[in-house]
C-alpha cells in the first residue's frame, strides 16, 4: 500500500511538472504581413483584418474565484512597422470610466496586449478600455513600470471602437463591442530601432473588467499564479512575425 501511494505521489508531481512546463512555453502565433495603402485608415484595417487574419481566442479562465467568461476574440497582423488589431467581446456588463491616457483602464471593460519585443524581460502593456482609452508602460515587472508619455499614445495610437470614445457607467445586459487599433513603432519609445519583420517575440493577450458587477481575468496564453496577475511574462506566449 504504502508503496502504491508513494508511485501516485510521484506521478501526480511528475504530470505537475509536465503541465507547469508546457504552460511556461506557451502558444505560438504566427502575424501575418499585410500590404495596403490603409495611410491609418481604421475602417480599411479593420476590413484587411477580416480578410486577410484568422480569430483568435482570448478564453483561459486561470482563477477558480473568477470563472465569468465573456465571449473574447482578436486578429492580429502587421503592416510594415505596425502592429493591426481587432478584438470583439461580448458580455454581460460593459463600463468605461476612463478618458485620460494612463488612466486606470483595467477596471472598466477593458482588452490588453502585452509583448516582449526583445524576449529580455521587458514589455509593453497596451491596455484599451471599451472607448478606446489606453493605457501605455514599459518595464520588467509590475512594481517597475515606466509610462510612455500620453502625447505620444495620443499622436500614435489609433483605436475605434463600435461603442464610441464617450464615458458612460456600467451598462447590464448582453452586450457586445468590437474595437480596431493600430499601434506603430513610434509609440515604443523604450526600444529603439526595432523592426517588426521577421521579429519573434513573447506576448499575451488579456480581457478584464475589475469595477463591473462580474469581475473577471481571462487570457490567451495560460498564467499560473495563484492569485490573478497578467504582469508574468514567463507565462508569455511567442509572436513570429512575417
Amino acid at each position: 500500500m504504502i508503496v502504491r501511494i508513494f508511485v501516485l505521489s510521484a506521478l501526480l508531481i511528475q504530470m505537475k511538472t509536465m503541465s507547469q512546463t508546457e504552460m511556461n512555453k506557451g502558444k505560438t502565433l504566427m502575424v501575418k504581413e499585410i500590404t495596403s495603402n490603409a495611410n491609418g485608415d481604421l475602417k480599411q484595417v479593420s476590413d484587411l483584418l477580416e480578410k486577410h487574419t484568422d480569430l483568435q481566442k482570448i478564453a483561459t479562465i486561470n482563477w477558480d474565484s473568477f470563472l465569468y467568461l465573456p465571449t473574447v476574440q482578436f486578429r492580429i497582423a502587421r503592416h510594415q512597422n505596425e502592429i493591426w488589431l481587432k478584438f470583439y467581446v461580448e458580455e454581460a456588463h460593459i463600463l468605461a470610466q476612463f478618458s485620460e491616457a494612463n488612466s486606470a483602464t483595467h477596471k472598466d471593460s477593458c482588452v490588453e496586449f502585452f509583448i516582449d519585443p526583445l524576449q529580455n524581460g521587458n514589455y509593453y502593456n497596451f491596455e484599451f478600455n471599451c472607448i478606446g482609452t489606453t493605457h501605455l508602460a514599459y518595464g520588467p515587472g509590475r512594481g517597475e513600470r515606466q509610462f510612455v508619455d500620453k502625447e505620444v499614445i495620443e499622436n500614435y495610437i489609433k483605436t475605434s471602437s463600435s461603442l464610441g470614445d464617450e464615458p458612460f457607467e456600467e451598462k447590464s445586459g448582453n452586450h457586445t463591442w468590437e474595437m480596431t487599433v493600430l499601434i506603430p513603432i513610434e509609440v515604443w519609445t523604450f526600444t529603439k530601432n526595432i523592426n517588426l519583420q521577421g521579429l519573434t517575440s513573447r506576448a499575451n493577450f488579456y480581457k478584464c473588467a475589475d469595477d463591473t458587477s462580474k469581475p473577471h481575468y481571462v487570457t490567451w496564453n495560460a498564467v499560473g499564479t495563484e492569485r490573478p496577475d497578467f504582469h508574468r511574462p514567463e507565462f508569455f506566449g511567442t509572436l513570429k512575425f512575417d
